[in-house]
């Protein structure tokens, strides 16, 4: 491609690309699918890497991120960021209304109204229609300089065309988690058995000040902007900005709305009452500001809030709903989790009959009894939660909740460390849905990315014994023979008290004869549902008759089957036959009934015995056998897994660490770790001090990591997992040498570079020789400064003497 058709094609995916971005942020519709739209980005990049020279300042690609923010300059804002009053009855409002009139000595005002988000507020300046800078709320004085991660957000305008744009503006807005994004980080971390997000406000302010702003682009936050400070901007009221924001590209919230007065503002409350819960994002009130900046002059302020806004709270909604039960669910790390189950209630426009009562200082701190009547709200409109006990309605019998002591799934005693709010079920290596989970953990796309090994399938390898850890998995390569025939499921059994295996009846038929659907069978069973087995199988008899497919054989089976019942009376299961009764009669000449009997006690599938039984099946028994189980591990299902197993061994070192699931290590943090400690035996010797010394880590990680490698196990599984060829550190990359001119000297740069990104001015910086430190000390030979250096570093190098140089001095020093 030319560079001129390159510049036409690159014109067009930018604007598709925009277009899909602004039917997705500003409308909330979808065109293409998630894959189409990367695909299309994935283009424009490769053509903007391929002509450079392509390449606008406001392209859809400066918005996937890449920069790495250790630590958060702090800004001081030009203009205060003021908190507003707040009111919560229709009272307080007219009475807000009347020292407005009062203020002004007169009626000839209106006000501007708005839904208040619950997000996290932002400050943009901008200069020369380009975004410099984005600074969080902080104190309202001061904030965090977050610009980069802000710049990926895709309705945030990183530069400004049209008519009589100010040379300096500022646009305030608050950021938010649409709650569909919300609702899709918290179902991908409930597949992972991690901590689900509180709510999308928390979220939302997590995500802003994250190191990787590559997490942060994938996040896909959005914002509502809603004023607008400009010395130079000709304007007079509120609804001018708004429509002047607009014009310049700004997402503005669209629920605003005029008002002449405040009867309009309560009717405008009372209609977004209800109205608020069909918006993408939560809201916890509406703003009212008198929309003439003359008479907001004229009210002026108090000494923490503008005399001319105010903020109405909705009501928190709250329902009463009787406590019906406790569920306690086990998580991938083992954490028990309570869960109040509830009578049915609406609450902001859904039923709730579930909500998290978090640990067991949350039921003691409620005082909950059993079947209590409690208040129930939604937090952030979005987790339902127990906030009170009703106590006039609690029965006198009723006793206090008591937290169990066994892990509900597998009744080893649980632990509480002293320092954490959880109880754990510490049986990690054995307890089932702690393995599932951690197995899971193990194969998800983030982690080793092996999507041939679903929920179902991993559970039947558990289930029958081919998995029981991490290392197995890469075992299962050599085990194929024995995977086909395998069965996923096990809804068809049940063993008796002795341990001994039962099959159902309607599959035991199926299997036993020819030529009769299993549909058929199955209706003709719920016919006679109240007849004994013995009057079944005569009845069964008559059944096979009416069909016509193969009378005389399929009945003389049966008739065996009633002869070999007799003659090896087995405990009754209503419904279920035993298997060693069912095989018998298919492959009883190859095996007795007592080896059958032996087998049927310690295998829990039928495929697992006809393996221990170790024969040779002819096609008709192989037939026959298939039908008495559920779904089966065919040849395709298990060339895909091997595929997927033997592709998985392509994962980075942060990716292997991440999957191996130590707690407290998330997929950011495992990027951070596999970086300060390249190898997995770096990090096994790595002290605590080395350990605390890398931003991030915290006492509670380290904690973790030395009870991880404190435990043989854990140490056998990595060295199997290595002899499999998973990769346990990170891949050395021959950073190419251009010259020796920065020999021995000790480098760092701080602010905004015009030759070079964060990780470029690193790789320079080594490329001829120097070492590149990443905080300021006395060891520094210079800084280079940047456009807007932090106040705060720039203070530090001043107070050591260390020498601060610009850009283009650097560059002549090295010769460029």
């Amino acid at each position: 491609m030319t560079a001129s058709e390159a510049k036409v094609r690159i014109e067009d995916l930018t604007k598709q690309i925009n277009y899909h971005n602004h039917l997705y942020y500003q409308e909330d519709k979808s065109e293409i699918s998630d894959f189409e739209f990367d695909k299309l980005l994935e283009e424009l990049i490769a053509l903007e890497e391929e002509f450079p020279e392509l390449l606008s300042d406001d392209s859809p690609t400066q918005r996937v991120g890449g920069t790495i923010t250790k630590e958060f300059e702090s800004a001081t804002h030009e203009y205060r960021m003021l908190s507003l009053g707040n009111t919560y009855s229709e009272e307080e409002l007219l009475a807000f209304d009347e020292r407005v009139a009062k203020g002004l000595g007169h009626r000839n005002f209106e006000y501007f109204c708005e839904l208040k988000f619950d997000g996290v507020a932002i400050s943009l300046v901008y200069e020369n229609g380009k975004l410099v800078r984005a600074v969080t709320r902080g104190d309202g004085t001061k904030g965090d300089v977050v610009t980069e991660n802000v710049k990926t957000i895709r309705n945030v305008p990183l530069t400004i065309k049209g008519n009589n744009v100010p040379s300096k503006f500022e646009v305030r807005g608050e950021i938010f988690l649409p709650r569909k994004e919300f609702d899709k980080i918290n179902s991908e971390r409930e597949a992972q058995g991690d901590p689900l997000l509180a709510n999308p406000r928390n979220a939302a302010s997590g995500t802003v000040k994250m190191q990787d702003s590559t997490i942060v682009a994938k996040r896909r936050l959005n914002c509502y902007f809603y004023q607008l400070i400009s010395d130079e901007a000709d304007i007079n009221q509120h609804d001018q900005a708004m429509t002047l924001l607009e014009a310049w590209g700004f997402n503005v919230s669209p629920t605003y709305q005029k008002c002449l007065g405040i009867k309009e503002v309560l009717s405008y409350i009372e209609t977004w009452r209800e109205k608020r819960h069909e918006l993408p994002l939560d809201t916890d009130g509406v703003v009212l500001k008198v929309n003439d900046y003359d008479q907001r002059e004229e009210l002026g302020f108090t000494a923490k809030i503008p005399r001319w806004a105010i903020a109405y709270k909705y009501q928190a909604e709250s329902a009463e709903s009787e406590l019906l039960s406790i569920t306690y669910q086990v998580g991938r790390t083992g954490a028990i989790t309570p869960v109040a189950n509830l009578s049915p209630v609406l609450l902001a426009g859904t039923t709730v009959k579930r909500a998290s009562l978090h640990n067991a200082n949350e039921i003691e701190r409620l005082g909950l009894h059993e079947g209590d009547y409690v208040l129930v709200e939604k937090g952030g409109e979005i987790i339902p939660k127990i906030t009170g006990v009703i106590l006039e309605k609690r029965k006198n019998s009723s006793k206090p909740i008591q937290y169990i002591s066994q892990c509900p799934e597998c009744g080893t005693t649980l632990i509480r460390k002293e320092s954490e709010a959880k109880h754990y079920c510490p049986n990690a290596k054995r307890c089932p849905p702690q393995l599932l989970g951690r197995i899971e953990h193990f194969v998800h796309k983030r982690a080793m990315d092996i999507d041939s090994l679903g929920t179902e399938r991993i559970r039947a390898l558990i289930d029958q014994g081919y998995i029981e850890d991490f290392a197995d998995i890469y075992e299962l390569i050599h085990r194929t023979d024995q995977l086909l025939g395998l069965e996923m499921s096990q809804d068809q059994y049940q063993i008796a008290d002795e341990g001994l295996l039962y099959v159902a009846l309607h599959k035991a038929l199926f299997g036993l004869t020819d030529g009769i659907a299993l549909s058929s069978i199955q209706q003709f069973l719920n016919a006679n549902s109240s007849a004994t087995l013995e009057q079944t199988l005569k009845a069964f008899q008559g059944f096979i008759r009416e069909n016509k497919k193969k009378v005389a054989q399929n009945i003389a089976t049966i008739q065996k089957l009633e002869s070999i019942l007799i003659a090896y009376p087995f405990p009754k299961i209503e419904d279920y036959l035993p298997v060693p009764v069912v095989l018998s009669l298919l492959i009883g000449k190859q095996v007795g009934m007592t080896r059958l009997k032996e087998l049927s006690s310690h295998e829990h599938t039928i495929h697992g015995i006809i393996l221990r039984a170790d024969i040779s099946l002819s096609t008709e028994q192989e037939e026959k056998i298939k039908k008495l189980k559920s779904n089966t591990f065919q040849e395709g299902v298990i060339s895909n897994m091997v595929e997927g197993i033997n592709a998985s061994k392509q994962q980075t070192f942060d990716k292997v660490l991440f999957a191996l699931g130590i707690r407290n290590i998330g997929e950011n943090t495992a990027q951070i770790l596999a970086k300060a400690f390249p190898s997995i035996d770096l990090l096994k010797e790595a002290s605590a001090e080395d350990l605390l010394a890398i931003n991030g880590v915290g006492e509670t990680l380290v904690n973790s990591l030395r009870e991880y490698f404190s435990e043989t196990e854990n140490i056998d599984v990595i060295e199997r997992l290595r002899s499999h060829g998973l990769s346990f550190e990170l891949e050395k990359k021959e950073k190419p040498s251009l010259g020796n001119s920065l020999n021995g000297k000790k480098i760092l740069a701080s602010g905004k570079l015009l030759h070079f990104k964060r990780d470029e001015i690193i790789d320079f910086v080594e490329s001829h020789g120097g070492q590149y430190v990443k905080s300021v000390s006395k060891s520094l030979d210079f800084i280079i400064e940047g456009e807007e250096m932090g106040p705060s570093k720039k203070e530090k190098a001043q107070k050591l003497g260390i020498k601060l140089i610009s850009e283009e001095d650097f560059l002549s020093m090295v010769k460029v």
